[in-house]
């Protein structure tokens, strides 16, 4: 909990507010990618920050929960994992913020069950920055938002040049941010102090800076577009990747699939005890190691044990592990394939050979609609995600024009402001790339 322990829930973000100077907008969101020039900040937000603690009790946490649903407005959501240190992708820490109550940072694993405070959220809007990467972790305890604002997200859509936290509330509030803390195992108990408070002003900011966005994104007409895009990341799916073991570093410097065959199976091995352990997979053994393993394809398991660029804590520890892994990549009667199962959509640059005529229709397409990014100030990858458009250029409908097309990208998640800023485009750079000369590529 952020605050004074005389006084449970108590904000510990009042003393940035009253001692922050505001920024004042000096140029229009059609001037330029600096959307306002802040004064510079005048001290680090965690400068002379109240003790922070975890809730950690059930006692203390339906305390914690009465003293939010006291509070007012919106609900600031962050989590903290430890990627990189973990398999799981569990959140250790949860933090909340809400005005008129404080913030609140609570201890997951200890606390277990969470529906008392999801009752309580359940009707709010929850603020979130870079909402995709905590979504996952929230709902395994059983918090759910019904509906967001993220803004990272916001800040895209606003037409921000850098969205990251520290970044944003530095250049919209005029607060310098510390983000020491962002790569730590947060599984560590206790938590130092430092964390804590990075922790706690992780949202403890984000409610007056939602505010900052929602006032760009009003000024550039951007707001139901943005409310579109939260709600499309609500409703995301997670992928599921297919062949992930091919996502190894490295890969590259296999050239057959013999040596794809122990890869693989080496990366199933090192994922099964990771997963054991609750240890991150490069902790163990690195992915250049299990590469450099699978290029060599060591005939023993001495052999193996001397290979230099094998490397790692548990290279040795588990080397009768790795050697079963390689003896069964060497005797795989059905290795894979060199290119990957695919998606059926080849990569670009092998367009202009198999299909010559998608390979016109996706370049006048990608021109038409960075042209409209560019007119937007949206980035592209938000204006449409590059797969949809490569997807649809490669086998368009049988009759193009702005309807189908509209349908098209809609079957592949393109939400009602991009069908209706997008489906003309794309319609007419098909039929131009079909009347086209041949050899005329029109380049974007």
């Amino acid at each position: 909990m952020s605050g004074r322990r005389s006084k449970p829930g108590a904000t510990s973000s009042a003393c940035l507010r009253d001692c922050r100077r505001h920024p004042t907008p000096s140029r229009s969101l059609t001037d330029g990618p600096r959307v306002t020039e802040a004064t510079p900040p005048i001290a680090t937000a965690d400068a002379e920050h109240p003790e922070v603690r975890v809730i950690d009790t059930r006692a203390e946490y339906l305390e914690a929960v009465q003293a939010l649903s006291r509070g007012e407005g919106p609900f600031a959501v962050d989590a903290e994992r430890a990627s990189g240190f973990r398999y799981s992708q569990r959140a250790y820490l949860i933090q909340v913020f809400r005005r008129g109550s404080g913030a609140f940072l609570f201890d997951p694993p200890a606390i277990g069950d969470f529906h008392e405070l999801a009752e309580v959220m359940a009707d709010e809007e929850w603020i979130l920055h870079a909402a995709s990467q905590d979504l996952a972790c929230l709902r395994e305890v059983g918090l759910d938002p019904a509906r967001i604002f993220d803004t990272e997200l916001g800040a895209r859509l606003a037409g921000l040049p850098r969205v990251g936290l520290a970044t944003v509330v530095e250049e919209l509030l005029g607060i310098h941010l510390a983000k020491a803390h962002s790569a730590a195992d947060w599984s560590t108990r206790p938590l130092p102090q430092g964390w804590l408070v990075y922790a706690a002003l992780d949202v403890e900011l984000l409610p007056d800076l939602r505010d900052r966005i929602s006032e760009l994104l009003e000024a550039g007409g951007k707001a139901d577009i943005a409310r579109q895009e939260f709600a499309a990341v609500l409703d995301r799916e997670t992928a599921v990747r297919h062949e992930p073991w091919r996502r190894l570093s490295g890969m590259h410097a296999l050239r057959s699939p013999r040596q794809l065959a122990i890869a693989r199976a080496l990366w199933t091995a090192r994922d099964q005890l990771a997963q054991e352990l609750d240890v991150a997979p490069g902790r163990l053994v690195p992915d250049l190691s299990l590469v450099a393993a699978a290029k060599a394809q060591p005939a023993s398991k001495r052999e193996l044990a001397a290979l230099k660029d094998f490397t790692g804590r548990a290279s040795r520890r588990e080397l009768d592990r790795w050697w079963a892994a390689v003896e069964a990549g060497l005797a795989d009667t059905e290795p894979p394939n060199m290119r990957g199962t695919g998606d059926g959509v080849p990569a670009p640059r092998l367009w202009a050979d198999k299909n010559p005529e998608a390979d016109r229709r996706l370049k006048r397409a990608r021109a038409a609609v960075t042209a409209r990014a560019e007119q937007l100030a949206i980035p592209l990858e938000n204006v449409l995600t590059p797969d949809t458009l490569r997807r649809v250029a490669w086998a368009p409908p049988a009759e193009v024009n702005a309807a189908t097309i509209g349908a098209a990208i809609a079957e592949l998640g393109a939400r009602p402001w991009q069908i209706e800023e997008l489906a003309d485009l794309i319609a007419e750079a098909f039929v131009e790339a079909r009347q086209a000369p041949t050899g005329d590529s029109a380049e974007a």
